[in-house]
């Protein structure tokens, strides 16, 4: 995520504490564990996607979506973290590019790690991370369906890298996370996670308890190879049936039908947001 939550400086401050990404869970079953409900038919789409710090205007995305190049995007939907203003990002924007045909990627900047390098406006602790979680997973609820992103949409949860083997950060991360993924269930919206392979990702992937963690994982490993499948770090029964993202190359600065844009690629095949 070339800025996702974070201000591009401020991303690179936080690589030093760890490594690149990944996701624990169980995919679509950990989604539709609530036996009562009756979910919204999931949206998934596999292919190639970007995401931008700055959701692009309406003209770059309807120029870009004619390069067919990509034909996924990743939008920054809230969350205190969440390091670029979107003055294009808007229900009408949203409902713009998906006629245009698009599939958008809805990504939230949560609360970050108590251990985290660098000054986060808005971070977890111990006694705040199961309330902090259920507050942040409302919030973007409210958020993503204010642009016309309906039930049965997924919301990535941004984590950035922190120091998984200090025991108490990654017990109120994962207290958080889990709190989170809780609430959008509750809500009907899908739970995926954005992480880096070598710490906050890798801390869900290999959790022993995989009680109320994502479903769907993005991966940021960034080894250029435009896969989901033979760079996978984990156990190849995890994630599967549509529920994964690989960020593989960070940076990229990029001219497409006369538009130029600094995105991140990623390789998609997991949900999308549910539009129109």
């Amino acid at each position: 995520m070339a800025e996702h939550r974070q201000s591009r400086k401020r991303r690179y401050i936080t690589w030093g504490v760890a490594g690149t990404a990944v996701l624990a869970g169980a995919g679509i079953a950990a989604q539709t564990s609530m036996a009562a409900t009756t979910w919204p038919a999931q949206k998934t789409y596999t292919g190639r996607a970007f995401d931008a710090c700055t959701a692009p205007s309406l003209a770059a995305m309807k120029a870009w979506k004619t390069d067919g190049y990509y034909g996924g995007a990743a939008v920054y939907v809230g969350g205190k973290n969440r390091g670029c203003a979107q003055p294009n990002l808007t229900a009408s924007w949203v409902k713009s590019v998906n006629t245009v045909g698009w599939k958008l990627i809805p990504l939230y900047v949560g609360a970050q790690p108590p251990c985290q390098t660098g000054s986060s406006p808005e971070k977890i602790t111990a006694a705040t991370a199961t309330s902090l979680g259920a507050t942040d997973g409302a919030d973007a609820v409210a958020k993503a369906s204010a642009l016309g992103m309906k039930a049965g949409s997924p919301i990535y949860l941004d984590m950035e890298a922190y120091d998984i083997t200090n025991k108490g950060c990654n017990d109120a991360v994962l207290a958080y996370v889990r709190s989170f993924t809780k609430t959008l269930r509750a809500k009907i919206y899908r739970a995926g996670y954005y992480g880096f392979s070598s710490s906050s990702a890798k801390a869900i992937a290999t959790a022993t308890n995989k009680t109320d963690l994502p479903g769907n994982l993005w991966y940021a490993l960034w080894d250029k190879k435009d896969t989901t499948t033979t760079d996978w770090p984990w156990g190849a029964t995890q994630f599967t049936n549509h529920s994964r993202g690989h960020q593989y190359l960070v940076n990229s600065k990029e001219t497409r039908g006369g538009y130029t844009i600094t995105v991140d690629r990623d390789t998609w095949d997991a949900p999308v947001a549910i539009v129109g």
